[in-house]
């Protein structure tokens, strides 16, 4: 086990550029530097609908930032989620649950978590804190569920964090993702409370039968608002529509694993393309956002998506896209202070790119984008109380950026 050890000090740490001095933080539209993607799109032959929906330029200067290694040994960590300024909750996706300090240390798995069905990538996925955690302490995960002949599907469980925190009291589940097949691809899947105490959900498209993400009567590729105890608010878009599921907040969408809350409260996805086509969106109710019907990128096999086509009536653009993928996971909306250059900006984690996206927003469009290179699959973002950014890793570490001046 590592003890907050320094993994690497990187100054000037984007992909691809060079270190420029500390007093050219500040991105100004004179300055700033090309795009850091500068591959061949997988599908060239394909235009964004508007300026700045893709590939959009570097800010004036690399962050400065250093790697500590806080813990290891963990097994595929999840999701991250801190319980108190030294410990945080961590998700692994075989499914276990563990409490780990800044110190390196990991608890034993915690009793009560619910039944994981661990297969491909399912398992253990987000947790998430009850907006009044402090007085009630629930905790809330997501998770793949075993139904029965072979069926599973991504369900939403929450229970009480005992006081010596080593198990959760009373588990229950809250969710359960309709219909359900036998499927190792594709479960989403995060978990975001809104300012008004309910609870977004993200899911899978659960990669065959993608079509049902254009079907607002299932739960797949969407997002999903629910209160705390699994009942619907009766004011998302569908409540008394007899052709749409109530708990739906919006649809076509295809693999959410990245979910965040902006400064003023606005939710923020990405959500896997396939070869190309990840997506950054503002789900607003209701709405659909396309897939599989419009999408930027093409097929594994190269081969367009249904007819090729980017745009149609009806369906929303993205905010933001990418080809070729980061793959994306995890991600949060920095508003601390120890990086005072990120305030503002939306963080993205990503596997196979292995960086941080770092991506800065004006007027609620991408205005720079930055990789900061991890190194590493990176599967969660999280703000720390200290303003640092953590990370789980696919290489079963939890890792941390400071600010380095060095």
């Amino acid at each position: 086990m590592l003890n907050l050890l320094l993994a690497s000090v990187v100054v000037g740490c984007s992909k691809g550029t060079t270190p420029t001095p500390p007093d050219a933080q500040t991105p100004s539209s004179d300055d700033l530097r090309p795009p850091v993607e500068q591959r061949t799109p997988n599908a060239p032959s394909q235009s964004p609908a508007f300026d700045g929906q893709t590939r959009a330029p570097q800010p004036a200067a690399p962050s400065r930032f250093s790697i500590e290694t806080v813990a290891d040994g963990l097994d595929i960590p999840w999701s991250i989620e801190f319980i108190g300024s030294d410990e945080m909750l961590v998700t692994e996706r075989e499914g276990r649950l563990r409490v780990v300090s800044k110190d390196g240390t990991l608890s034993a798995p915690l009793q009560g978590v619910p039944s994981v069905h661990a297969t491909g990538q399912g398992g253990l996925l987000d947790v998430a804190l009850d907006p009044d955690f402090e007085t009630n302490r629930m905790v809330y995960l997501s998770f793949s569920e075993f139904r029965g002949n072979e069926e599973n599907g991504t369900s939403v469980a929450r229970g009480r964090l005992s006081d010596d925190q080593t198990r959760l009291e009373n588990t229950e589940v809250i969710f359960q993702q309709q219909p359900a097949w036998r499927s190792s691809h594709h479960f989403g899947s995060r978990l975001v409370f809104a300012p008004d105490g309910n609870l977004f959900v993200t899911t899978g498209e659960r990669g065959s039968a993608s079509e049902l993400s254009q079907d607002p009567s299932n739960h797949i590729g969407s997002v999903l608002r629910i209160r705390p105890d699994g009942s619907v608010p009766e004011d998302n878009p569908f409540v008394g529509d007899a052709t749409a599921r109530d708990e739906v907040w919006s649809y076509g969408h295809r693999n959410l694993q990245s979910a965040t809350l902006d400064a003023s409260g606005r939710l923020w996805t990405v959500e896997h393309g396939a070869k190309g086509g990840d997506e950054l969106n503002h789900p607003e109710p209701g709405k659909n956002y396309g897939w599989p019907v419009i999408t930027y990128g093409e097929n594994y096999n190269g081969l367009p998506v249904g007819d090729g086509i980017t745009a149609q009536e009806g369906l929303e653009q993205p905010v933001y896209y990418w080809d070729p993928v980061i793959a994306p996971s995890g991600m949060a909306s920095y508003e601390a202070d120890a990086f005072p250059g990120w305030k503002g900006d939306l963080l993205i984690g990503g596997l196979r790119s292995e960086v941080v996206v770092r991506l800065t927003m004006r007027n609620n469009k991408v205005y720079s984008e930055e990789w900061l290179d991890v190194g590493t699959r990176v599967r969660d973002v999280k703000v720390g109380p200290d303003g640092f950014v953590y990370l789980a890793t696919d290489q079963g570490t939890i890792l941390r950026l400071v600010p380095s001046e060095a």
